[in-house]
C-alpha cells in the first residue's frame, strides 16, 4: 500500500497492480490462434510455390524429352534415307541394324559396300533440308585399309561467319565394315533454342517465384514488428493506468484540502493537476480501447434501446462542455427509435462525434444531432460549425492514428484513434458512416445509416 500525508492525515492509496503479470487466458488462446492461422499461411504458401515450381519443372523436362525424340527420329529417318540412296547407287542390300547411335550426338551408318565422299555428301545436305533438321553436322568415312576414319566436312545449317570447330578424331565402330559417322556438335544448342519460348516463361515464373518468396519474409518480419509495436504501445499504456490513478486520488485530496481552496494560486495549480491528469486518461483509455479491439475485435453485446434517450443522456453530458451559451440542438424526428445494437459502443460514437466538433471549433460551438426515418432504417446526423475537413481527407480520417495536416500548428492534442474506432464500431454494427464539410468555417456533418 503506498501511502500519501496531507495535513497529517494518512490516505491509503490502492495497491499498485502489475498489468503485465495478469494471467489472461482470452489472450493467450487467441495469440496461439493467430500464431497458428500464420505458421498454416506460411506452410500453405511454401507448399504452393513448391507445386508450381515442381509442376513448371516437369513439363519442361517433358517438352525437352518429346522435342528430343522427335530430333532423333528426324535423324535416323534422314541417315536411313542417306544409306538407302548410296545401297541404290551401289545395288547393294542394306542390313537390318543400318543406323547405330552410339551417343546423344554421333551415329554410326552401315552401308556393306565402299562410300563416295561426294554422294554421302550431297544426300546428307539434301535429306536434313527436306526434314528441316537446323543442325550443323560433320562426317567422316571409314577407311578399311588403312583402319582410320577419314574425315569428310563441316557442313553449316546456316550460312554465318562463325568460326568452325572441326572434331578431326571421329571414333571408330569395331562391328561395321563400310560405314560412314555423322557428329551433330550443336545438337544440344540447337534443342534450347527450339524451347527459347518455355525457357522465358520458366524464368519469369522462377522470378516470381521469389519476388513471393521474398514478400513472405517481408510480410513476416513486418507482423513481427508490428506485434512488437502493439504489444508495447499495449503494455505502456497499462503501466501509466497505476500512475494515473495515484495521480488522481493525490489531485482529489489537494482540491478537498481547505488551505489549498484559499490559496487562489495553488488551486489553479491542483485544477491544472487534475484537469491534466483526466486528459491523459482519456487518451490512454483510447489507446488501450483500439489495443483490445486489434486484438480481440469488437465483441458486441446487442440489445435492444432507445437511441433518442441515449443521445439525450448524452447531450446533457457534453453540455457541460459545450457550455450554457450554446447547448446542443436535438431534432429527433424518426418514429423508429428501437435498434438492436451495442448500447455501450453506440454511445462512445456519439462522445466521440461531439467531442470532435467541440476541440475543432474556433468560435461558439453550435452542434446539431437530428435523427429521420431511412429507408434501411434510422439516419443519425452530427453536424457542426467547426473548421471542416478538406474533402481529399475524407477517406483518410478514419485511418487508424490518421489526423489532417495542419502544418506546424497542433492547437488539439491527440492520436488519431476516434473516428478510426467509430469507423470500426460502425463496421461491426454494418452499418455505414460518411463525412460531409466545406472546410470554410461552415463545419461538418457526420452522417450515419442505422440499418
Amino acid at each position: 500500500m503506498a501511502l500519501l500525508d496531507f495535513n497529517e492525515k494518512t490516505i491509503q492509496l490502492p495497491p499498485k497492480k502489475s498489468y503485465l503479470c495478469q494471467p489472461k487466458v482470452r489472450f493467450y488462446f487467441f495469440c496461439q490462434m493467430k500464431n497458428t492461422t500464420v505458421r498454416l499461411v506460411v506452410i500453405l504458401g511454401i507448399f504452393a510455390i513448391t507445386g508450381i515450381v515442381v509442376v513448371q519443372t516437369y513439363w519442361m523436362l517433358r517438352a525437352w524429352d518429346l522435342k528430343e525424340k522427335q530430333l532423333d527420329q528426324s535423324i535416323q529417318i534422314a541417315l536411313q534415307n542417306t544409306a538407302q540412296k548410296l545401297a541404290a547407287r551401289k545395288k547393294v542390300t542394306l542390313p537390318d541394324n543400318t543406323v547405330k547411335q552410339v551417343s546423344s550426338d554421333y551415329y554410326f551408318v552401315n552401308i556393306n559396300d565402299e562410300i563416295d565422299a561426294n554422294w554421302l555428301e550431297y544426300y546428307l545436305r539434301t535429306e536434313f533440308m527436306q526434314l528441316q533438321i537446323g543442325l550443323d553436322f560433320e562426317y567422316a568415312i571409314y577407311d578399311c585399309n588403312t583402319d582410320k576414319m577419314m574425315y569428310g566436312n563441316y557442313i553449316k545449317a546456316e550460312s554465318n561467319t562463325e568460326k568452325i570447330k572441326r572434331t578431326k578424331n571421329l571414333p571408330k565402330y569395331s562391328k561395321f565394315t563400310y560405314y560412314f559417322a555423322v557428329h551433330l556438335p550443336t545438337r544440344t544448342t540447337y534443342l534450347v533454342t527450339s524451347l527459347q519460348l518455355w525457357i522465358v516463361f520458366s524464368g519469369i515464373l522462377l522470378v516470381v517465384v521469389l519476388f513471393l518468396g521474398y514478400a513472405m519474409v517481408v510480410i513476416l518480419q513486418q507482423k513481427r514488428l508490428s506485434e512488437l509495436q502493439k504489444d508495447f504501445i499495449n503494455n505502456m499504456t497499462h503501466e501509466f493506468k497505476t500512475p494515473i490513478a495515484t495521480i488522481q486520488i493525490a489531485a482529489n485530496v489537494l482540491e478537498q484540502n481547505p488551505q489549498i481552496q484559499q490559496d487562489p494560486r495553488l488551486w489553479q495549480y491542483t485544477k491544472i493537476i487534475a484537469e491534466q491528469n483526466a486528459r491523459l486518461n482519456s487518451q490512454t483509455e483510447k489507446v488501450l480501447q483500439v489495443a483490445r479491439m486489434d486484438k480481440h475485435g469488437i465483441k458486441l453485446q446487442k440489445e435492444r434501446f432507445d437511441i433518442h434517450t441515449v443521445i439525450q443522456q448524452v447531450s446533457e453530458s457534453m453540455n457541460i462542455r459545450a457550455g450554457s451559451e450554446a447547448p446542443i440542438q436535438l431534432h429527433l424526428h424518426t418514429n423508429k427509435p428501437i435498434i438492436l445494437a451495442d448500447k455501450h459502443h453506440f454511445t462512445n460514437i456519439l462522445y466521440n462525434l461531439i467531442d470532435n466538433s467541440l476541440k475543432y471549433c474556433n468560435t461558439t460551438p453550435h452542434i446539431h444531432i437530428s435523427t429521420q426515418n431511412h429507408k434501411k432504417g434510422v439516419l443519425l446526423q452530427i453536424e457542426d460549425n467547426g473548421i471542416g475537413i478538406e474533402k481529399k481527407y475524407w477517406k483518410q480520417i478514419f485511418s487508424k492514428f490518421f489526423r489532417v495536416p495542419t502544418g506546424d500548428i497542433h492547437n488539439v492534442k491527440g492520436f488519431g484513434l476516434g473516428l478510426y474506432y467509430v469507423a470500426e464500431v460502425c463496421r461491426a454494427h454494418h452499418w455505414k458512416i460518411q463525412v460531409d464539410s466545406n472546410h470554410s468555417q461552415e463545419g461538418s456533418i457526420f452522417k450515419i445509416f442505422l440499418g
